[in-house]
């Protein structure tokens, strides 16, 4: 297949950024898979390499720009660029908004998240584990004493607030990932870490304990998650979302509000030896790779080259509250 992307980002991106990660790692496992593939996208992106034929990216009208000989194009955002006469399916990894209406060709990234919005169309997330090797020993953890926060420190619905209270209340060290947090100027247990590399988040991450996610609103997946079962990391998380279905009884816990995940740190070192970090790698390298999202991508393309619609109404958020309403915690 000739398969066209297009993104304004620099890929691949040295820091932080989920939608070109899964862009770059899709772009790859095509090649790998023989498809020729083009990308509209940033000059500096360094893709070439991959055998990627790189477009530079006009500021506006960047589908005058696309090649005669494209099968399907994949996109990450809505657009208003007219690709009617195109085959295409647009991946969104957010929460609409209130009333938003998405194109027929939609797929979202968790079974949840198309639920969500009124859809039945979604390929799982996955990551690229030749990114994410073990860098620490399987041997299973005896109590949780270095516990990480990996998120947007300042947004509240990825619930910074209910981990710092928990990890003081029980005296445990927190490490919070991705972004500047106040906490860390009030605590002895609270340490920031800002923004970090690749290289230098997968170190704290392999010698880190116990992964905290308990997100206050509908995560429509959750990476973060699949990056810490990489180096066998339990994962507590809040019941929204995708996270019942990524988190089961022999990768972590679900906890329904504050007292319960302070009620958990307490009672860690009877916890902590019940998970498995080889158990905890093998699932997350069995149902979320790289190779199975693009195997699932592979199989919509070809419905859509086939004129096939991926939904039968158009999706939008159906719940009554916006997607960033705080929800009880």
């Amino acid at each position: 297949m000739n398969i066209l992307f297009e993104h304004k980002g620099i890929l691949p991106v040295k820091h932080y950024g989920g939608t070109e990660r899964q862009i770059y790692w899709i772009i790859k496992r095509l090649r790998q898979l023989g498809h020729q593939v083009w990308l509209i996208g940033h000059p500096l992106s360094n893709v070439k390499n991959l055998g990627v034929n790189l477009i530079e990216r006009p500021s506006t009208n960047w589908s005058k720009v696309i090649p005669n000989n494209i099968d399907i194009i994949h996109i990450f955002s809505k657009t208003e660029e007219d690709l009617n006469e195109y085959p295409h399916l647009i991946t969104i990894g957010g929460n609409g908004q209130l009333g938003e209406i998405f194109p027929l060709n939609t797929v979202f990234v968790s079974k949840q998240h198309a639920i969500n919005h009124n859809s039945t169309s979604f390929v799982n997330n996955g990551i690229d584990f030749d990114e994410y090797p073990l860098l620490n020993t399987t041997k299973v953890r005896k109590s949780w004493e270095k516990i990480l926060f990996m998120a947007k420190a300042s947004w509240k619905v990825k619930n910074l607030k209910s981990c710092v209270y928990a990890c003081r209340k029980n005296r445990k060290k927190l490490h919070i990932v991705g972004g500047r947090s106040f906490f860390s100027y009030f605590s002895p247990y609270i340490y920031s870490h800002n923004q970090v590399s690749q290289k230098r988040k997968l170190e704290i991450l392999a010698t880190s304990d116990l992964y905290l996610f308990p997100v206050r609103w509908h995560e429509p997946f959750g990476i973060t998650i699949l990056e810490a079962y990489s180096q066998g990391l339990a994962v507590i998380g809040s019941p929204y979302g995708s996270l019942p279905y990524l988190i089961d009884k022999e990768t972590g816990i679900i906890c329904n509000n504050e007292q319960e995940l302070i009620d958990v740190l307490a009672n860690d070192s009877d916890l902590a030896t019940k998970f498995d970090p080889e158990k905890i790698r093998e699932k997350a390298t069995t149902y979320f790779t790289l190779e199975r999202m693009v195997d699932d991508y592979i199989d919509l393309y070809k419905k859509v080259m086939r004129g096939e619609k991926l939904n039968e109404t158009y999706p939008s958020w159906k719940l009554s509250q916006s997607p960033q309403t705080l929800l009880s915690f």
